[in-house]
């Protein structure tokens, strides 16, 4: 199971750098990042994206704590992750995910395993706003 030092939904902007500092540790040599921005496309837009509104569960956190545990299998790694909720422009990082271990391999497997978990199992929704107004959600797994 994954260290996990930090584990959050949240509405204030994301902060690569403090996810860092949370993994910090001189015995690991290994530290992966991934971010996930709003981007101004998607393939089912009809019209530029202007933002996204997140929403989420209340148990939302403490499933992306176990996401963050159990990522990776049998990979031993320090995770922080955080979401964000509520109303997203582009360019603002929706997901923040930094991961520590002894090695490489196993920091990018662990982090690619909690994005993966997060896209498919996290209870959080996004209703997307096109420029000419026009929204649709999105779900889990979507």
């Amino acid at each position: 199971m994954n260290d996990v030092r930090l584990a959050a939904m949240s509405e204030e902007l994301l902060d690569l750098d403090a996810h860092l500092r949370a993994v910090e540790d001189p015995r690991l040599g290994g530290v992966t990042t991934f971010v996930g921005r709003v981007r101004d496309n998607d393939p089912d837009a009809q019209t530029p994206v202007v933002g996204l509104e997140y929403s989420s569960h209340p148990d939302a956190e403490a499933t992306l704590r176990r996401i963050a545990e159990e990522a990776g299998g049998d990979a031993s790694a320090v995770v922080a992750v955080s979401h964000r909720i509520g109303r997203l422009e582009v360019g603002d990082a929706a997901v923040v995910i930094a991961v520590a271990s002894e090695h490489r391999a196993e920091a990018f497997e662990v982090c690619r395993a909690v994005i993966e978990a997060i896209k498919k199992d996290l209870p959080v929704w996004k209703r997307q706003v096109e420029s000419d107004g026009t929204t649709s959600w999105k779900g889990i797994g979507g």
